[in-house]
């Protein structure tokens, strides 16, 4: 599968839509951007069950700052529609295809749980000094 361009208006439809989702956070002006960008389209081939997609900071600042991009290149991953994987920098390939994998054996149903534990965690502590 190719990449695909994200925008505000596709980004939260594509990211709910698909079971899991990469997205590559990424500037023309970016040196390391662009060395990243052939090792993402080579990942996006070898994985046809993800979608890969990719922000255009430039083009897309509002939705950049909406996700806290500080840096570039940024990956980040997406596992039924819950961000699971986010780091700043390009990886070599084998790097970013360990991460889809990891991606692909999570136990969603496990991550869940564990986000409602520490939320739970979270509000029974609230107010405590």
């Amino acid at each position: 599968m190719s990449t695909v361009e994200l925008t505000a208006e596709t980004f939260e439809q594509t990211v709910t839509g698909n079971d899991i989702v990469l997205v590559d956070w990424w500037a023309d002006w970016c040196g390391p951007c662009k060395m990243f960008a052939p090792v993402y389209d080579q990942a996006s081939a070898q994985h046809e069950d993800v979608v890969f997609g990719k922000v255009d900071t430039e083009d897309q600042q509002a939705l950049a700052a909406s996700a806290g991009i500080s840096s570039i290149p940024t990956i980040m991953a997406f596992k039924e529609g819950m961000l699971v994987f986010s780091q700043a920098g390009a990886l070599p390939a084998r790097d970013l295809d360990s991460v889809i994998t990891q991606v692909k054996e999570l136990d969603m149903d496990e991550v869940r749980a564990k986000v409602a534990a520490a939320q739970q965690d979270g509000e029974s502590g609230a107010g405590q000094a």
